[in-house]
């Protein structure tokens, strides 16, 4: 299998040029610069992502460019760009005015096999301090806007393109344009990744990495675990076993419900009721990370002592996605960690199973475009994604028994409300989901939930005055929630659903609607 490998200087942004090339049908990898891989046959181009420090810093990231120059072609984009023609001789500069929005791109090279097919003007997106005011020697100018003279350029016989703006990002019209001629025309990769491949070749993988070894998955009724116990179970077969935790934070009856809607699947599930260790576990646990490392803890100790049982057990599968591993890791000094998950973090070192996670390079929307190519239930791939520490990160503050009642139940209005709100007649769009069109709320929106805010407000019900928890609804839509818009709802529904929390959970006294987006706010609130 072809692919491209982008080295990730630190740019929030970054995985937006993996998503971009996916989309293309291009395979494609995220490493840290300072972890560059074995640069095999199957390694097709080399893309040098943005970053937030400038290449004139003292401790600047770097690589080293000749382990590239003339093998594969390389692309750089706004700190990848400048840290090319600095490395060539060119000049770096620091702008007077920070360059960061919308600009429209000239294309001086028609020519040129990176600026192909493109319109002579389009937008692009800006996001950078330092200007190339000087390219290195035999670099040809292919595109400049009214501020930026070397918007893109090329350096002929090295195999070397660069472009300043980010094409990665929706705001540049025609970025995957661009990308798309360096990846399937520059570096020549073939486009042929795609659900039924990656099924093919996964499957292939896992009957070779796992062999006769019985396996043990920690299935939880979303989509991930769900991809992921189908692809073993294609592999493996009986040799799978699934094990469904119940650790007392699942929203309202899932734990019945999630157990029933597998039992015509063909997978092997038992049930495993742990509701009062992880409680007990997080008694005056207050602090996020805290509580994921304790759910962590125990998610992994309950796997192993149920795995005791299970004769042969040797490997713990899990339904790790892509962003579940860029968010856990950061590059030291450039890139934050934003989160810790108890499927990539956490782990405790006297585990007794080795790890197996064949969605591990996958986005949210590729698990489920996999997820239909094997052929699973839309109820099953169309569910929103849940955290992995479940409730516990929607309870701010410490989990007890009766926070858990009223989120539940709040939660469980919200939810039902979503699915039960028609659509259809309103001619419902939402320009950052892709399914474009859906019959009821809860298929317009990437992920919805309810959260139980750490205060009290005085309220008035009835005649008497209250003075009970507020709740915070949360709605987003997203591709691959590396970024996420806050849902706009029609101001009825939102009407409808307070009314409703309010009169019916005891303990809530105020609805409040988060309008926050990420950036620069997350999807969950812990």
């Amino acid at each position: 299998m072809n692919r491209i490998v982008i080295l990730d200087f630190g740019s929030q942004v970054t995985q937006l040029i993996g998503r971009r090339l996916r989309e293309l049908n291009v395979y494609c990898e995220i490493y840290p610069y300072n972890k560059i891989p074995a640069l095999d046959d199957s390694v097709k181009g080399i893309i040098l992502s943005g970053s937030p420090c400038s290449v004139r810093d003292a401790n600047a990231p770097q690589v080293d460019l000749e382990l590239f120059r003339g093998r594969v072609p390389v692309l750089g984009i706004c700190y990848g760009a400048q840290y090319i023609a600095h490395c060539g001789g060119g000049a770096v500069e620091g702008s007077v005015a920070r360059e960061y929005g919308r600009a429209i791109l000239y294309v001086v090279r028609p020519d040129s096999p990176l600026m192909h097919g493109v319109s002579p003007h389009s937008q692009v997106w800006m996001s950078h301090g330092d200007t190339i005011s000087r390219l290195p020697e035999g670099a040809e100018v292919v595109a400049s806007t009214q501020d930026v003279a070397n918007a893109a350029y090329q350096i002929p016989g090295q195999q070397m393109y660069a472009v300043q703006f980010h094409p990665e990002v929706f705001h540049t019209e025609e970025g995957a344009k661009i990308l798309g001629n360096f990846a399937l025309t520059i570096c020549g990769c073939r486009g042929d990744w795609t659900p039924d491949s990656f099924v093919e070749t996964t499957v292939a993988a896992l009957r070779a990495q796992l062999g006769d070894d019985k396996v043990i998955l920690g299935l939880s009724g979303g989509v991930d675990s769900t991809v992921a116990g189908v692809l073993l179970h294609k592999a493996i077969g009986r040799n799978l076993t699934c094990i469904f935790v119940n650790n007392g934070l699942l929203r309202k009856d899932e734990y019945t419900s999630v157990l029933a809607s597998y039992q015509d699947m063909g997978l092997n599930v038992i049930g495993a009721d742990a509701s009062r260790e992880f409680l007990a576990a997080l008694a005056g646990v207050e602090e996020p990370e805290a509580k994921r490392k304790v759910i962590g803890r125990l998610f992994v100790e309950t796997f192993d002592r149920y795995a005791r049982g299970i004769e042969g057990a040797r490997w713990l599968a899990q339904g790790t996605i892509y962003p579940d591993v860029i968010e856990s890791a950061g590059i030291p000094g450039i890139a934050s960690k934003i989160k810790s998950h108890h499927n990539v973090g956490g782990l405790p070192e006297e585990m007794n199973l080795r790890i197996v996670e064949p969605l591990r390079m996958l986005f949210k929307d590729e698990v489920r475009r996999v997820g239909r190519a094997l052929g699973i239930k839309e109820e099953l791939i169309g569910r929103h994604p849940f955290p992995g520490p479940s409730l516990a990160v929607r309870i701010l503050g410490e989990v007890t028994e009766e926070k858990l009642r009223i989120l539940r139940d709040a939660d469980d209005i919200f939810i039902r409300a979503l699915r039960a709100y028609d659509c259809t007649g309103m001619g419902f769009r939402s320009a950052s989901d892709p399914r474009l069109m859906a019959e009821n709320l809860y298929d317009a929106i990437w992920q919805a939930g309810v959260v139980l805010l750490p205060v009290r407000s005085v309220g008035v019900m009835g005649d008497e005055r209250t003075y009970e928890c507020p709740v915070a609804l949360r709605a987003v839509v997203s591709t691959d929630a590396m970024t996420a818009d806050w849902f706009r709802f029609p101001y009825d529904f939102l009407a409808d659903v307070s009314n409703e929390i309010i009169n019916k959970v005891r303990g809530v006294n105020r609805v409040v609607y988060d309008i926050s987006s990420k950036p620069p706010a997350t999807i969950e609130w812990e």
